[in-house]
This record gives C-alpha cells, structure tokens and sequence, in this order.
C-alpha cells in the first residue's frame, strides 16, 4: 500500500530553489505598474534527508513592515487593522465570499484567554494573504472587460469609469495589501500568545507556491517586530525562522495541499461544486445580468461573466494597495452581494465540505498531525502525510509550544471538515434568496477569506485537571458540539481527541484509488 502514497522524492524529482523563493517577479502576467517587485537579503539553506528535499527559507528583516526593498506604503489602518482586519464598507466587503480580506467575525463567546486558564501550546493554520486571481482566471477577467469595452459605445451614469479602465491585474500574485495582511496577523498572533511568544520561536511550515510562501515569511516578520517591541522579551536570536515546505506537485503526499487523492481530483466528485454554484447563479444572477447588459448596451453579458464582473470587484480592491474599495463594487447592491457570498460559500460546500463526500477526507492528514503535536506522539496516518518528513525531528519537531502552517483555502476547508467543525450545516444550491440568506450563518468569507487563520488552544485552567482545547476561526469561538463544548467553547483533551475519530480512521481514503 505505500506505494499508493509516495513520499517526497520517491517518484519525481523535487523542486530545488536556486537560492531564492519565486516572488512577485517570477511569475507571468499583466502587472499593475503601481506594485513593485520585493527583493531583500534572501537566503537558503537546503536539508537533505532520505527520499527526501526539504528546502528551509530564512526571512529577510524590514524596518517598514513589509518585505524590504518595497517602495509601497502599508496599507492604511483605516481600512485595515491589524486587530480586527478589513472594515471598509463591509456591508460589501465581509461578502465576498473567500475572495474578502480577512475580518473579524462576530463571535457568541469571548475570545479572551479565560479567567484561570494559561495557553501551553497553540497551532495556527493559515490561508495565504489576499492575492491577484489565478492565471485562468486572470484571462477570463481581461477577456471580459475587452468584450465591454469593444461592443459598448458610451459608458454613463455608475458605468463611466469602466472606459478608461486598464486591466492590470497579474496571476496568482500576492499583492502588497495580502502582505501587510500576514504581518498583520503576526504582530496579532505575537499579542494574543505573548506569555509563550515571547520566550519561545513558532516551528513554521508552508505549502510550497509562492503566494503561500511568500505570506509565511510575512507572517514571521510581524511576529518578530513584535517580539522585538516587547521589551520584556528574550532575545530573538531564532530569527530570521526556517520554514519548511512541503512541495505541491501531482503524487507527492502534502498535508497542507490536497493532489493525491485520485478519485478527488480527477472523478465525478470534482463537479459536484460546479453544478450546485450553476443551479444557484440560475437564481440570483439573472435580475443583475438584465441590468449591467441594460446599462451597458451592447456588452451582451452572459450569466458566466455577470459573475466576472462582481469578482472584479474584490480583486481590484485588494489590488489597492490601501484597500480602497474598487468602483466596481458599487455596480451591486448590498442584497446581490449576500447572494454572491452565497454562490461562493456554495463552491467550497460542495467543493472540500461535507457536500462532497470526499471532500473531508482531504482533511484527514493534517488532523492527524495536529493530534500528534497535541499528546506529543509519533504521527499515525496512512493519508495524505509525508512520512519521510513527520517521522524526522528535524522537519516534524514534538514537544513544541507554537506552531504555524501556511495553506489554501481549499485545503483549510478541508481540514475544518475532517475536525467535524460546522457539521450542522447544511447548504442547498436549488432555494430561494431568503433561504439562502438564512443559511449564511457558515459562508466562506468566515471560513476562508484571504490571510484567514484558526488557532487551536490547548489550555490548563484552575479547578480542571486535564487540559482543555479551543477552537478559535477568524476570531469566532467553535461551540465544539462535537465533543461537548462547555460555554466558553472548551472540551477537555480526551474528549476533543475522541471526537477525531474520522480522522483516526483515515476518513475515505480507501475510496481514492478506485
């Protein structure tokens, strides 16, 4: 059966890095002649192990808050601080589905540390800071808006801007807004855990594309200026902080990326998202696409590209580098983005949620991670885990207090699932909009915006003798209904580890490969 699930190295060759992580500038696409490539003194260091290349990055030191060599300003507090993330017109913005900046979600129960309790250990799982679109997706846009701008011959009223508009978004670049946005959330991260933050180094991983990679680094340099800032901290002398990758690349066991789950990535399962967002669009798009194609005489709009031209809203608002809102966000109504968080948050559903049935299971791995950094025990899995890295102390350390994974969001829907968080939900793509709007307790843009992160606490509080565990999403407290969370959303250890049992058992693994 090992065979079924190859170990970096064991069927290809791995990616080496030349000295220095693919940033902004090596990647093809339009670019924005506003944003500047970053560059600073990068360098690497390359651990050997068998059947195995792990490539540990070293960060670069900024005085700015950004990558150094940057001429672009930080984003604006304003629009985006670092406590409680993107708060400009978020009547809009907070329904963007996973295309909105992170934000702090409202949260039943407090998120502060509880009165008797000391945090002992902490993993941070964290998507990627906002970024340009992908290349597909980035052709598509373009195509778009060449359409428009050809067949339209006089752009009035709410339209105008869109004459002299120049597409030039790049591809799957992160933009100096996501960064400032993983900065962010390393100087916040620093804060909240300060009592073992700053004594203490976070044991740091990546999936390996460059967005990803790019925001870990980030990530490390605002928990560094941070700690540099307390000055009743230790010395820092652990940084700049290695990062280790774990490659994405077809047949190549990643926890933090799902490719190799065959059935999955390439069955019928993989279309189940598509149809459950074209049932819903059939809804709610059609009233827009009459309007944008009335007040554009002659674009001609599909339902496909009424769609494009709201998702051009998000991404050129991040494009910005002090989040001003894009005009093309003001092209809908507050009511049509609730619908379009919907249409989005049906994607990830049916797409890595309980709405596909393999979807979950793509979990599977890095929940089994996380049990094994919590009861410091070896790594039992048969998933999606490298074994050639988890069983080396020198990429899988144990016995650690911090710990912080860079993923995607995809991937962090997954792992959510395979934890049993928000199992109560259950999505419908043929309703109506009042209903849909009534089931938006769980949306993507909760889950899943850009730089979103969950922290999982584990906790010793006064009058309990075994620890407790906490599940925090983007500053929302989990109820952890899966294994009796109390009001202050905690379940001991035992309790939260015997909830895990999906994983335990590898979900449906044995279903990948036919």
């Amino acid at each position: 059966m090992e065979a079924l699930f190859p170990r970096i190295g064991s069927e290809k060759e791995p990616r080496v890095y030349d000295g220095l992580p693919l940033l902004r500038d090596d990647v093809a696409g339009p670019r924005s002649s506003s944003r500047k490539a970053h560059r600073g003194p990068i360098f690497a260091i390359m651990i050997l192990a068998p059947l195995a290349t792990v490539v540990v990055l070293l960060g670069w030191s900024t005085k700015s808050g950004i990558l150094a060599g940057s001429s672009t300003p930080p984003v604006s507090d304003d629009c985006d601080p670092a406590a409680s993330g993107f708060q400009c017109q978020p009547e809009f913005s907070h329904y963007w589905g996973q295309y909105s900046p992170y934000f702090t979600v409202p949260s039943d129960i407090s998120t502060d540390i509880p009165s008797g309790c000391e945090v002992t250990f902490v993993q941070i799982l964290s998507r990627h800071g906002a970024r340009d679109p992908t290349a597909s997706k980035t052709k598509t846009y373009n195509d778009t808006i060449k359409q428009v701008q050809a067949k339209v011959k006089s752009f009035t009223g709410p339209y105008a801007f869109i004459a002299n508009y120049s597409y030039t978004l790049g591809a799957d670049q992160l933009t100096t807004f996501g960064q400032e946005e993983m900065v962010n959330s390393g100087t916040k991260f620093y804060n909240r855990y300060r009592s073992l933050a700053k004594s203490l180094e976070p044991f740091v991983r990546s999936s390996s594309e460059n967005r990803v990679v790019e925001s870990a680094l980030n990530w490390t340099q605002g928990f560094h200026a941070a700690r540099q800032a307390d000055k009743s901290a230790a010395v820092d002398s652990g940084f700049p902080y290695p990062v280790i990758l774990q490659y994405e690349g077809d047949g190549f066991n990643n926890t933090l990326n799902h490719a190799i789950c065959a059935e999955f990535e390439n069955g019928t399962d993989s279309e189940i998202a598509d149809d459950a967002q074209d049932a819903w669009a059939k809804i709610f798009v059609p009233p827009i696409q009459a309007r944008l194609n009335a007040g554009l005489p002659g674009a001609n709009l599909s339902i496909d590209q009424t769609i494009n031209m709201m998702d051009l809203c998000p991404f050129n608002t991040v494009a910005n580098d002090d989040g001003t809102i894009s005009p093309f966000c003001s092209l809908f109504t507050e009511s049509e983005w609730h619908s379009y968080a919907y249409y989005q948050t049906l994607g990830k559903y049916y797409g890595f949620s309980y709405g596909n049935p393999l979807g979950p299971t793509q979990g599977v791995g890095f929940v089994n991670e996380l049990i094994a950094r919590l009861t410091n025990t070896s790594v039992q899995d048969h998933t999606s885990t490298n074994h050639t890295l988890d069983e080396n102390p020198a990429t899988f350390p144990l016995g650690r207090k911090l710990y912080a994974d860079f993923s995607h969001d995809n991937d962090m829907t997954t792992v959510f699932s395979a934890m049993g968080l928000y199992s109560d939900t259950l999505l419908l793509p043929n309703t109506t909009i009042v209903e849909a709007r009534a089931a938006a307790g769980y949306s993507a843009a909760w889950t899943v915006p850009f730089a979103a992160r969950a922290y999982i606490e584990k906790m010793q509080c006064r009058g309990h003798s075994e620890e407790l565990i906490r599940v925090i999403v983007n500053d929302r407290v989990q109820p952890l209904s899966s294994c009796g969370g109390d009001d202050l959303g905690r379940c001991t250890l035992g309790k939260f580890l015997g909830s895990l049992g999906f994983a335990k058992m590898g979900g449906f693994w044995d279903q990948c490969f036919g």
